[in-house]
């Protein structure tokens, strides 16, 4: 069981897009702010999106590995969608929201225990970047290396 897991090319191409774009990010901080953010490694959110790198990366493999035609790519396609749409609207008006929230909380010197998490979701550049990296990764990892 556990020999499966280890050589399902599709799995491992998935995370490894996961770890990559994780890494980038914390990259780009540095260039950006000339800081090591290493809270950007585990942290939802920013340039570019890791969501939608590793569900894109997995449609990508599934389409590589099973076909288009396949229910496997269904699934991955829809997945993807939802995801994609998700980190773009739902996520990135919680942050907005949150903002908005903080401030009101500060000018009116409210006390609440904690400040809400401002960075959430993503903008459709973010999402747009991390789906064509995915793509890029899965399809370079399975013409390449697979």
């Amino acid at each position: 069981m556990l020999s499966d897991l280890v050589h399902n090319d599709i799995l491992l191409v998935s995370i490894a897009t996961w770890i990559i774009i994780q890494v980038l990010k914390v990259i780009i901080i540095l260039v950006q702010e000339k800081r090591v953010a290493w809270n950007y490694f585990v942290t939802a959110g920013g340039m570019p999106s890791s969501h939608s790198a590793t569900v894109c990366a997995l449609c990508t493999s599934i389409a590589i590995t099973s076909g288009l035609g396949s229910v496997y790519f269904s699934i991955a396609f829809v997945l993807a969608v939802i995801v994609m749409y998700d980190a773009a609207g739902v996520r990135q008006s919680v942050g907005q929201q949150s903002v908005i929230i903080n401030r009101i909380v500060k000018t009116h010197k409210l006390e609440i225990d904690q400040t809400l998490r401002e960075f959430i979701g993503h903008t459709h550049l973010q999402v747009l970047v991390g789906a064509l990296l995915g793509i890029l990764i899965s399809w370079t990892a399975f013409t390449l290396i697979v």
